[in-house]
């Protein structure tokens, strides 16, 4: 098995990194393992498809694939089969890359972004709630059992980069309860886990892709990525979407940043980090979802009414919260400064090793 060993370049900054695509079958998940690898890294590529095995949504993509259109291109990908719901798998996982590689800098978490039982919409009143169960524990515990594996490695080297791929840069995310639940939770996940890490130099972030051209939503729109413009026949809005490279370009250049600890706890989008990193998508375009006004005219009117709704809400609830955490921190503040002093002062002075010697004569 190879190891990282290479001297990093400015070619590929990631040289001599090793990193976890938990989620590398499709989608977000395999463009990720793929920018990861363009840049250097050593890429385990982990999910449940394989060949002549497929996961329950009965896709065709496998993490052998991926992980060979890695070596096509010149990069290094290791495809493990592993359930992300199993804590024996995952810890075995993360076993075997410390047996083989003796470090672990990047994990993403792009886990059952794509859950068929995610995909209905409706008002959740009237919602079909029969598979919750198995959509949390496959959409969201998953994350947290990986992210747990992983941590322990990297609260242990004080460096590392945990990322969790959700949906949409603001607090909401559409489609019914199930989805709304997991993607706003891993945005929250993101910053609960970056407040237990940053005092030991790891960093958690949460992202998200635009409009993404992903295997399904190509099929979707009868295009494949050579042809994909061609889907603007059914939406003009898919002109503004970008290739699963795009946020892959995006997780790359947050791992190669030596100061990616700054943006810890943070909800990033990968249009955001293109303006500020400057990397492109794989056609050269910098497509930006965020700056986009998209064509509303097919939507159903109720449908219109009950998201303009919603930003406003979310935009009155956050204005909100931060009113009250600046109360916090004001309130807080004193106490925090004492104990810290308290703190420090109850530290005992190191002496050295010369002084310790003429303590003892």
């Amino acid at each position: 098995m190879r190891k990282a060993k290479k001297p990093a370049t400015s070619a590929q900054p990631l040289a001599g990194r090793v990193a976890v695509v938990a989620g590398a079958t499709r989608g977000a998940g395999r463009g990720i393992a793929r920018a990861l690898a363009e840049a250097g890294a050593i890429v385990y590529c982990t999910g449940r498809s394989v060949p002549g095995r497929r996961s329950p949504y009965n896709r065709p993509e496998t993490i052998n694939e991926t992980a060979a259109m890695i070596e096509a291109a010149g990069g290094t990908a290791i495809p493990v089969r592993v359930d992300h719901t199993i804590d024996a798998e995952v810890r075995n996982l993360f076993a075997r890359i410390d047996k083989e590689q003796r470090r672990l800098d990047v994990l993403v978490n792009s886990i059952a972004g794509e859950d068929p039982l995610m995909r209905q919409w409706g008002l959740f009143w009237k919602a079909d709630l029969q598979n919750s169960d198995a959509v949390l524990r496959q959409a969201l515990v998953s994350h947290m059992i990986t992210a747990k594996h992983a941590a322990l490695r990297m609260t242990k080297r004080r460096r590392g980069l945990i990322v969790e791929v959700t949906e949409n840069d603001v607090l909401g995310a559409g489609g019914n309860p199930l989805s709304q639940t997991v993607k706003a939770t891993l945005k929250t996940m993101a910053l609960n886990m970056a407040t237990e890490l940053k005092s030991y130099g790891v960093a958690a972030v949460a992202i998200t892709p635009g409009f993404l051209r992903s295997e399904s939503m190509l099929e979707q729109f009868g295009v494949t990525e050579d042809n994909w413009r061609d889907g603007a026949k059914k939406d003009r809005n898919f002109l503004e979407s970008e290739s699963p490279l795009y946020v892959g370009r995006a997780v790359a250049a947050l791992a190669a940043d030596p100061d990616v600890i700054a943006r810890t706890g943070h909800l990033l989008s990968s249009w955001d980090l293109a303006q500020d990193y400057g990397f492109t998508d794989a056609d050269g375009r910098q497509p930006n979802w965020g700056a986009f006004k998209p064509e509303l005219t097919g939507l159903p009117a109720w449908l219109v009414e009950l998201l303009d709704t919603g930003f406003h809400l979310q935009r009155d609830w956050l204005q909100a919260v931060a009113v009250r955490t600046e109360r916090y921190i004001a309130n807080w503040s004193d106490g925090m400064a004492k104990q810290r002093r308290r703190t420090a002062a109850r530290k005992p002075v190191k002496k050295s090793v010369a002084s310790r010697g003429r303590a003892r004569r």
